[in-house]
């Protein structure tokens, strides 16, 4: 089994560590580069834009962050890199760009978002660019027809399923995924435990990291049930939470 003690060696700061959109906004190269500076791993999310380029945003569509309409397929990367973020002078990164900016100092995980019918390629440009970056990197995704992919598309590169919910009907379909090769899950952490995660640590000895963790009983659940958080908005290294 491939060594995946980095993933789980220090926190990792949810889309960057920003101030919960302040002024510092998330899936930025502000925020990449303070986490880095921090020495915090990096989740962050991918779409694909209409010239196959894998472009850093959490929505499908372009309003929340940037103002303007559209959705992220609609447009070309040179499109998108233009758009500033939240009014400030961020704009929307490619993943090369934040590739570029951490430069292997601190792992980055990096989660694909599907859009059905506009993100073939996707794996496929994102796996070619991992297997050229020298830092510590992971793939992971919510959309299971993306994870079926991994292993031909991205090989060698760690893939895990992102997940959520405790009902029968969830832990079927990630079970399921299990014969896609992952490696590792990122589990909400207020769905724990469950039979799912208590199988993949216990008996497949695969590590698990929660998601989004921004108060006390999540930070105890992640610790008492999984390896290690994705937080946001506070910093672990300073802040114990009430």
């Amino acid at each position: 089994m491939t060594d995946l003690s980095w993933l789980t060696a220090r926190p990792v700061a949810h889309r960057g560590l920003h101030d919960m959109n302040k002024t510092r906004w998330e899936n930025t190269l502000s925020a990449f580069a303070a986490a880095t500076e921090r020495g915090y791993a990096i989740e962050c999310d991918v779409h694909l834009s209409s010239d196959g380029v894998p472009v850093i945003i959490h929505d499908g569509d372009l309003r929340r962050l940037t103002g303007d309409d559209g959705f992220v397929w609609q447009r070309t990367a040179a499109e998108i890199t233009a758009l500033k973020v939240g009014g400030t002078a961020d704009h929307l990164p490619t993943l090369q760009q934040a590739l570029d900016l951490v430069d292997g100092r601190v792992p980055m995980v990096v989660e694909l978002k599907g859009a059905a019918g506009h993100d073939e390629g996707l794996v496929e440009s994102v796996g070619k660019m991992l297997k050229h970056y020298k830092g510590k990197t992971a793939i992971m995704s919510f959309d299971h027809w993306l994870i079926r992919e991994f292993p031909k598309y991205a090989p060698g590169i760690p893939g895990g399923l992102t997940a959520y919910g405790n009902d029968n009907h969830l832990i079927e379909a990630h079970f399921a995924m299990l014969a896609h090769d992952i490696a590792f899950t990122s589990y909400a952490a207020g769905d724990l435990p469950n039979r799912f995660v208590s199988f993949v640590r216990e008996r497949l000895g695969m590590p698990v990291i929660t998601w989004t963790v921004h108060d006390q009983p999540a930070v105890d659940l992640t610790f008492k049930y999984a390896d290690q958080m994705t937080f946001e908005g506070f910093e672990p290294d300073l802040v114990r939470l009430a």
